[in-house]
């Protein structure tokens, strides 16, 4: 398929975005053919730009920029100067979308929230994230994945008993708040298409972190008393032998299966003869990882897996990162994709997670700083003379 995807070709959205969750949700549109206008700092740029995680640079271009960024625009602004304030406002004149991460209250003392900018387009759609909410209590608190996390309670719930808390080992409430955002922004703009009515969107990050425990936490809530697990077992609600079991050369997961079809695939040992009942599974989950642990230390993954999936046992062996791109779906998604970028050189990301028949999602690489601010303002009406002013007065990049 070489097809550029279009599916939302004719949707302007200017983004006032930092960190990952409003640069990942933008990024998600953008992939799909928005174009996303990004208005940073003229000076140095935001702080992606300049930081990324374990110190990863590629040429000194910082590899969280470049993977949070890719498909949009660079307009370089200004926002404390009166002039580059104005730009911002025209350039949301010409907007379907305006999206925001920056703290509660900022855009307002910009000028730039919902109700100013309403003001001058009544149909615009006006979306932001924060870790708080703009209401809340915690509004001026840092929202930050971990410090989230920890809030929602997910840390309390993983992990063995008697053990530490155990955050996730990536930013899941970052990346699943910028879903959701996204999601309620193609939401939103299919309201206006029918109404013709603009709205303000908001995702808060402890509400995503919520909904990512959506079920457990459904089952605490009716009554049912979790308690995490003594051993390998993978969550505090799922029947046995639901955990990671290790053998010669690493770990493998064991899913909902019953038990009677892991003892055949073994040759019915004597230790799982008690264990059969699948009435028994969740009040005896602690005894079936025990007894079935022993059993299965001495295979290798591969031999283990290809043995239980032959007898139609959930198991699929535990991936490094290393290992993961040669699994075979893994490698049959090619989900791995490579940007070339003047400066960084080949950048490898994860691309876009969804396919559309009409087209391939967008993989262009991310912006220098203020590299399409002369084109996306010419586009909003500045002339050369007033592009050529605002040079001079150092407003834009």
């Amino acid at each position: 398929m070489d097809r550029q995807l279009g599916l939302l070709a004719d949707v302007r959205i200017v983004a006032f975005t930092t960190f990952l969750i409003g640069p990942a949700a933008t990024q998600y549109l953008a992939d799909m053919g928005a174009d996303v206008v990004k208005v940073e700092e003229p000076h140095h740029g935001p702080h992606e730009r300049h930081w990324s995680g374990a110190g990863t640079f590629l040429n000194d271009v910082s590899v969280f920029f470049l993977m949070s960024n890719r498909n949009v625009r660079s307009v370089g602004l200004d926002l404390k100067h009166p002039d580059g304030r104005q730009a911002a406002i025209d350039l949301c004149r010409t907007a379907d979308v305006v999206v925001t991460n920056f703290r509660p209250g900022v855009m307002e003392r910009l000028g730039l929230g919902w109700e100013d900018l309403r003001a001058v387009k009544p149909d615009l759609i006006w979306a932001c994230a924060s870790g708080y909410g703009s209401d809340s209590p915690y509004r001026d608190l840092p929202g930050q994945d971990l410090l989230v996390q920890s809030i929602s309670g997910l840390p309390s719930v993983s992990g063995r008993a008697g053990g530490p808390p155990v955050a996730a080992g990536a930013a899941i409430v970052d990346q699943h708040s910028a879903t959701l955002l996204a999601l309620g922004i193609l939401g939103a703009i299919h309201h206006r298409d029918v109404t013709g009515e603009g709205q303000r969107v908001e995702v808060t990050m402890v509400q995503a972190a919520l909904d990512l425990q959506a079920e457990a936490l459904s089952y605490h809530l009716n009554g049912e008393g979790l308690r995490r697990p003594s051993s390998g077992l993978a969550t505090s609600y799922h029947e046995g032998p639901y955990g990671f079991y290790e053998v010669a050369d690493g770990h493998v997961a064991l899913s909902m299966s019953p038990v009677r079809l892991i003892s055949e695939a073994l040759g019915e040992p004597v230790s799982l003869r008690q264990l059969l009942d699948p009435a028994d599974a969740f009040a005896r989950r602690e005894e079936i990882y025990d007894a079935l642990a022993p059993l299965l230390r001495p295979h290798s993954r591969a031999d283990l897996v290809e043995l239980l999936r032959a007898r139609g046992v959930w198991c699929a062996q535990l991936n490094s990162w290393d290992e993961m791109p040669r699994d075979p779906v893994v490698a049959h998604l090619d989900p791995i994709k490579v940007i070339d970028d003047p400066q960084a050189g080949e950048v490898r990301v994860v691309g876009h997670p969804i396919s559309f028949s009409s087209g391939e999602p967008s993989l262009r690489r991310a912006p220098a700083l203020g590299e399409h601010t002369e084109e996306v303002l010419a586009a909003a009406g500045y002339d050369e003379n007033a592009l050529a002013r605002l040079r001079d007065e150092r407003v834009v990049a």
